[in-house]
């Protein structure tokens, strides 16, 4: 059946650096089709996707992606841990994929590798030094990041790798490789010109921190040379009809209103509080009106702004340390966003490939058949969350607010 490329995104929004990895990996591998896990409306570093999951899919197929499958929001709000281990969980569950290829700030898939390797089998002078970090009061990146460094012996070597985001998430992946004992080849190209936090931009590549700035302070003049023409034009059909959602202010009074519901204990249960954190967040969201006032308030050396908005997507969400454990625990069903013929084809390999595997191409057709299968219990509890979020997603929107849209909405095909 030939080679298959997969890929990990968040594809917010669509960019050219995304059709450059897309193109550069292609090229690398070989690859005669290409399968995508794509977060949802809600992203990892705990925020929202610009635009609604089905129009991303859209773009991502016109964009020269075969088949769109969606990464479940139990992981694409997770941790980075949480998130790769689950996306690649996804890929090697398929048994037609042939490579992973993901973004990173370094060529040097060795080092990478080699971090993964620690961070897998977590010697016990590595599991000593990370213990001493976080007693330090740092967070858990930054403990993790100095105690790798001192583990491996060259500070200088290792500081800028470890500090860069996209090195950070292909840590993870290989990581999750290893777990899996996975067959998939990784594969790492090297982010062209514009960094993960860039705002600036420099020819026809800008990240997409900086185009949803751009967005969000009505700066679209740029866009056009930004992105391809599909996603462009799906981004401003978007804008027109006001289902933009810029990032998680939109929400913040229906995450304050529900911090403020919550009890302690409840807030305690929400995945990354810890240490008394729950009170804090109690305290905080009984005085302040807005996201920004809440996150200068109780962000702190331990706790990153990131881990605080994951937080609020939690309590946004009604997603426990429960849901977020059962996620770790369970092989997640294939949700079909979107494919074209060669996806097609993909399909149905990979139901000959995996017949065990649950895959989703009608949410009311699955939802109905597992409440006579106690087996799909837990999927059914990951899959509630989807169908939760998408319905909490579209409140954001100016026009239209339709619940219920994962009972509603086809599957996108080319």
């Amino acid at each position: 059946m030939g080679k298959v490329l997969g890929i990990i995104a968040e594809y917010n929004p669509f960019h050219n650096g995304h059709l450059y990895h897309l193109q550069e990996s292609l090229k690398v591998t070989g690859s005669n089709y290409t399968v995508a896990i794509m977060s949802g409306n809600f992203t990892q570093r705990g925020s929202t996707s610009l635009i609604d999951k089905w129009s991303k899919a859209e773009i991502a197929l016109q964009c020269g992606i075969d088949l769109v499958i969606e990464l479940p929001v139990l992981y694409s709000i997770s941790s980075a841990e949480n998130f790769a281990e689950g996306a690649v969980k996804i890929l090697d569950s398929l048994k037609v994929v042939d490579y992973i290829s993901f973004g990173a700030e370094t060529e040097n898939l060795d080092i990478l590798n080699k971090f993964a390797e620690v961070l897998y089998n977590e010697p016990k002078e590595y599991r000593t030094l990370l213990s001493h970090e976080l007693k330090k009061g740092l967070s858990f990146p930054k403990a993790r990041e100095n105690a790798l460094m001192m583990y491996l012996n060259d500070i200088r070597k290792y500081v800028n790798i470890l500090s860069e985001p996209n090195n950070i998430l292909a840590i993870e992946y290989l990581k999750a490789l290893k777990k899996l004992k996975s067959n998939i080849q990784p594969i790492s190209i090297v982010r062209h010109e514009a960094g993960y936090h860039d705002l600036n931009f420099s020819g026809n590549i800008a990240s997409s921190t900086a185009i949803r700035n751009m967005v969000k302070n009505n700066g679209f003049n740029a866009l056009r040379n930004l992105m391809p023409s599909a996603s462009y034009s799906t981004l401003i059909q978007n804008l027109k009809i006001g289902h933009i959602i810029p990032d998680i202010s939109v929400f913040e009074k229906q995450i304050i209103y529900a911090l403020r519901k919550l009890t302690i204990q409840e807030i305690a249960n929400l995945p990354d509080v810890s240490e008394g954190l729950e009170s804090a967040i109690k305290n905080t969201a009984n005085s302040c009106n807005t996201i920004v006032e809440f996150l200068n308030i109780i962000k702190s050396k331990r706790y990153t702004t990131t881990r605080l908005q994951r937080i609020l997507l939690y309590a946004l969400l009604d997603i426990t340390k429960k849901d977020i454990a059962l996620s770790k625990k369970i092989q997640p069903y294939i949700r079909v966003l979107g494919l074209n013929n060669r996806g097609k084809y993909l399909i149905s390999e990979i139901a000959k490939a995996n017949p065990k595997l649950e895959i989703i191409t009608s949410v009311k057709k699955f939802t109905d058949e597992s409440s006579n299968k106690s087996s799909s219990k837990n999927l059914m509890t990951m899959l509630d969350k989807d169908i939760w979020a998408s319905n909490v997603y579209t409140i954001g929107y100016d026009e239209d607010s339709w619940s219920n849209l994962d009972f509603t909405k086809k599957i996108v095909t080319l």
